[in-house]
């Protein structure tokens, strides 16, 4: 076997927790991924057919929550009360693999935990939206969820409407109407931890790859760690430029009509409805 320190999974991982807590977008403990791996990859790494533990899903029951079209899939994700800062320096506490037990009923620790961790306390609401954008998009590998210093400062300012608020963010960077041309959702502020807010960013999630929880933070799905880092990553980009000049008279912008040259340009399809044209 070789070793699983040396995964690529397990190295991007701990360089995307490294640099998220870097740029401040995950305090504490704040902030949690998923990535759902390729099991023959994973297979080099570990012995599959040893179980370490096994772990009940956390916040949820069986009647609000069915994770059976995951059954048998792997993942990698952050542990629950952990330090993204401390990732880098100690995966193994910090980090878990798990597979999707039978019927979805629960979860089969492979690898990571050894302090008798388990996953971060919204894998349910990860599991929920993996599940929403595979049905979208089967590539769909990562869920990332963060607390974005300027995203967040936002919505305390701005009105918490999808098309207004993905629009504003569209007019602060030539890139952005380029990179999520799906435009932003946004949710109220929910009670995290809960089948709710999890049921609600599925939801979203069936037409949007980001999703505002107003006053807590952005999820975020792709198909890579690097495309899912780089939505939250224009996001916040946008919103730190909108934070910055709110209170400026506004004397120039990037014109709807420009913003159709730009899509046109570069071929992505995106929501002509949250244009004024």
């Amino acid at each position: 076997m070789k070793d699983i320190l040396t995964a690529p999974f397990v190295r991007e991982m701990c360089e995307t927790t490294a640099n998220m807590y870097r740029l401040g977008w995950d305090e504490r403990n704040g902030g949690n991924i998923s990535y759902l791996l390729d099991e023959k990859e994973v297979g080099e790494y570990l012995d599959l057919t040893k179980v370490v533990r096994t772990i009940p899903f956390m916040g949820v029951n069986e009647e609000d929550f069915d994770a059976s079209p995951l059954e048998g899939k792997i993942f990698i994700v952050t542990g629950t009360g952990k330090y993204f800062k401390n990732v880098e320096k100690d995966p193994a506490n910090n980090l878990g693999i798990v597979r999707i037990g039978k019927g979805g009923k629960n979860i089969e620790l492979l690898w990571g935990y050894e302090d008798g961790g388990r996953p971060t306390s919204e894998f349910p609401a990860h599991m929920m939206s993996h599940m929403a954008r595979l049905k979208v998009d089967p590539q769909n590998r990562v869920v990332m969820h963060s607390h974005p210093t300027n995203t967040l400062a936002m919505n305390y300012v701005h009105e918490l409407d999808e098309k207004k608020f993905t629009h504003t963010l569209w007019e602060m960077c030539t890139e952005c109407i380029v990179v999520f041309p799906d435009g932003v959702g946004v949710l109220p502020w929910m009670l995290c931890g809960t089948s709710e807010i999890g049921k609600a960013t599925a939801k979203k999630m069936e037409e949007f790859r980001l999703v505002i929880w107003a006053m807590h933070g952005i999820y975020g799905a792709g198909k890579t760690m690097d495309e899912t880092f780089g939505l939250i990553e224009t996001v916040e980009k946008a919103a730190q430029i909108y934070m910055l000049t709110a209170n400026l008279p506004r004397k120039n912008t990037i014109k709807d009509e420009d913003m159709v040259k730009l899509v046109e340009l570069f071929g992505v399809k995106y929501r002509k409805d949250f244009l004024n044209l």
